[in-house]
């Protein structure tokens, strides 16, 4: 876990304020005591961390719809940019020239994880919240996280990963990606009531609880979400499902990205199972055994026919799934609809069977 510099004076509303792995930070929100009376409310300020790399097209927007919230308190944004093939440093930096709470620090590793903690490490705030450099929040995404932090009592709260897509492959990829066919069960995917939960897309977090568990893991390079959430739980702290807060998500433009994309999540996911014993279930299971029933049909159906079962079982189920999932599709979106779904289920699938021993953490 990432070690921090104490480069901010403690709170002392922070009771974890020494604690590694996150600097303290300005005012704390305390134990919950549900929202006072709107005249007489304070509003905590938030920093929102970004991390970002090859982001120029979509960065100035998700900025500015950060600055543009309706929130009632201070807001400062963090950009921790990463080595990138395009303008995003340019664009990164202009902001900040251009708004004083903007802030720009420098992530050479390009990873996700680290540019997390490189960002929480120069905000000043109580409140963090995590936004992607192509996310597009809802005008009141950061009142209603932080009005249900209060009222929870919760270390992080998030919402929904609502993907939207523009061209008719990423119509086809945003129903796979909010339907349970696709992704299964999960309700930042696929959306259902408030209440605790083991993960959230994005987040919205109390300082305290990042420091406890010392930030973000930088060994994982995908489900690094996940994986501190479960450290979370695991030492007594409450993730909290908001389906508010629904934030816009651009799905992947190609069946290489997909592919590419699915891949590395099986793979990672299967990193975090070998670190946290007891986390995989049969829904993540699913995806793998998918593949190996599929291949062991296909390479036995020359000696025994019957084998050829199995493949032809999965891809009627697939093109049955499609037709009911895919009912509000149009037409060149809906007929894309069952390679999707075999995209990303057979490239999480052979991600996590092929996921190698070496990426495991060393214990």
């Amino acid at each position: 876990m990432k070690q921090f510099p104490d480069s901010h004076a403690p709170s002392a509303s922070s009771p974890d304020a020494s604690s590694p792995g996150v600097p303290p930070a300005g005012p704390s929100m305390g134990p919950p005591v549900g929202p006072p009376p709107a005249e007489a409310r304070v509003w905590p300020p938030v920093s929102v961390v970004i991390p970002v790399l090859n982001e120029e097209r979509h960065l100035r927007e998700a900025v500015r719809m950060v600055l543009a919230q309706e929130y009632p308190g201070p807001i400062e944004v963090v950009l921790a940019v990463g080595p990138s093939h395009d303008r995003t440093q340019e664009v990164a930096d202009a902001l900040a020239a251009e708004d004083p709470r903007v802030t720009v620090v420098a992530n050479p590793t390009g990873r996700t994880p680290n540019a997390l903690n490189a960002a929480i490490g120069a905000s000043r705030n109580g409140i963090i919240a995590r936004v992607d450099g192509h996310a597009m929040l809802p005008a009141d995404y950061l009142k209603v996280a932080v009005e249900t932090l209060e009222e929870t009592g919760a270390d992080n709260v998030g919402g929904i990963m609502a993907a939207e897509g523009e061209t008719a492959f990423e119509r086809a990829v945003a129903c796979a990606m909010t339907s349970r066919l696709g992704v299964g069960g999960a309700r930042f995917h696929t959306g259902g009531e408030a209440g605790p939960a083991d993960t959230v897309y994005l987040g919205v977090f109390r300082r305290e609880a990042l420091a406890r568990v010392g930030g973000y893991d930088e060994h994982f390079q995908r489900a690094q979400d996940w994986e501190m959430n479960h450290r979370i739980r695991e030492t007594g702290g409450l993730v909290w499902f908001q389906p508010r807060m629904r934030v816009s998500y651009r799905p992947r433009p190609s069946v290489r990205a997909l592919s590419r994309q699915y891949f590395h999540y099986g793979r990672w996911r299967r990193v975090v199972a070998r670190t946290h014993q007891g986390t995989i279930n049969l829904r993540y299971l699913a995806p793998p055994a998918a593949v190996l029933g599929i291949v062991a049909g296909l390479v036995l159906t020359p000696f025994f026919w019957p084998a050829l079962l199995v493949p032809a079982a999965y891809v009627v189920a697939i093109l049955v799934g499609a037709l009911l999932t895919g009912r509000d599709l149009a037409p060149g979106a809906l007929i894309r609809l069952p390679l999707v779904y075999a995209t990303m289920h057979m490239s999480w699938g052979w991600g996590f069977i092929t996921s190698p021993p070496r990426l495991s953490k060393s214990q």
